[in-house]
């Protein structure tokens, strides 16, 4: 006789999360919470104070997500987020926009500059980790169905 799953018994803890989440923001404070906040999920992060750096942090160690300011010195948000969309090695690189802008028009253009997603300033700490882990996860599993669609690629031409 098999024993019946029990249906209050809570599901078993999901996978940890692993990857690197670059923080973008010109104003130090800003990235030192999101950072805190971030170090609830055990995760990699690190730091870029605008948007050349962000793009210079990119091309030495690209990260699993990308947590992006807009209004920065050097280089604006829409402007990194414009050319790490356009570069065939990064496009695929999640980024949130993260900013005290908050107008429709704002979303439209973090939108229309390739982010994948945008959350205002002051952040809520749980809709920040909610969305870093599901971005992470889907880059995870995107990851994951690369190696498989190589290895299967791999077989075939063997054979």
């Amino acid at each position: 006789m098999t024993a019946k799953p029990d249906p209050q018994a809570q599901p078993s803890q999901a996978d940890p999360l692993t990857g690197t989440v670059l923080v973008v923001d010109d104003n130090a404070q800003n990235a030192e919470l999101l950072e805190a906040y971030l170090d609830d999920l055990g995760i990699t992060v690190a730091v870029a104070h605008d948007g050349q750096a962000a793009l210079d942090a990119v091309a030495s160690d690209p990260p699993d997500l990308i947590l992006m300011d807009i209004m920065m010195p050097r280089m604006s948000g829409y402007q990194a987020t414009e050319r790490l969309k356009a570069d065939p090695k990064t496009k695929d690189i999640p980024i949130i926009m993260v900013t005290a802008l908050g107008e429709v028009g704002d979303v439209e253009r973090a939108v229309d500059c390739g982010a994948d997603d945008f959350l205002t300033k002051p952040v809520n700490k749980l809709e920040l980790l909610t969305r870093v882990r599901s971005l992470l996860r889907v880059r995870q599993l995107q990851s994951d169905l690369d190696k498989a669609q190589n290895q299967l690629r791999k077989f075939l031409r063997d054979e």
